[in-house]
């Protein structure tokens, strides 16, 4: 989160997430600056939503804390597949955000994809445990799940356990295109 310009959206969420999951460890702020090697002056002024902080900087106090990334920058109660939360601005318009997330915990793949104008794919069911997670690069991507339809544009994106029935439709006139992670 280290940038140019703060988002005091997210500097809200990491203040209250950093605080409840210390507390709920039982760790005093001195003993997660000890496990974490971020310094407590740091640590205060985060939980006060008064600091920036470095995304290295998370990452260290998520491992020291037990969780992962995610738990400590998504907006408390959102569901994990909709975070939408810019982590990181540079000079000149230069972001970064974190979209969305789905539990891993075996492997991960990155898929790139085109379909044809009217063409379709038709997917078998993953295993228990799977997800995909799709961001449109060009057009509009529709998205059937369980037989219920979803149209996912450019510039959007979608995640969902793929161990049930889906397919991917291109019903526009242009090439569509996009990236599909698998995670288990």
């Amino acid at each position: 989160m280290h940038n140019q310009e703060q988002n005091p959206a997210i500097l809200r969420h990491v203040a209250q997430n950093l605080r409840q999951t210390r507390i709920a460890r039982g760790l005093s702020q001195v003993a997660l600056a000890e496990a974490s090697g971020i310094s407590r002056r740091l640590i205060v002024d985060v939980e006060a939503g008064q600091a920036n902080v470095s995304l290295s900087s998370l990452d260290k106090l998520a491992s020291a804390l037990g969780v992962g990334f995610v738990e400590l920058v998504a907006e408390p109660g959102r569901p994990r597949t909709q975070i939408r939360e810019t982590t990181w601005r540079g000079a000149d318009g230069s972001l970064a955000r974190l979209l969305g997330a789905a539990p891993a915990q075996a492997e991960a793949q990155i898929w790139e994809w085109t379909l044809a104008a009217g063409d379709h794919y038709q997917a078998e069911p993953d295993p228990a445990g799977w997800h995909e997670m799709i961001y449109v690069v060009a057009g509009t991507l529709r998205l059937v799940i369980d037989g219920v339809a979803t149209s996912v544009p450019a510039g959007e994106f979608t995640i969902f356990p793929s161990s049930q029935h889906y397919s991917y439709h291109n019903d526009g006139p242009d090439l569509l295109r996009f990236i599909r992670n698998v995670v288990s």
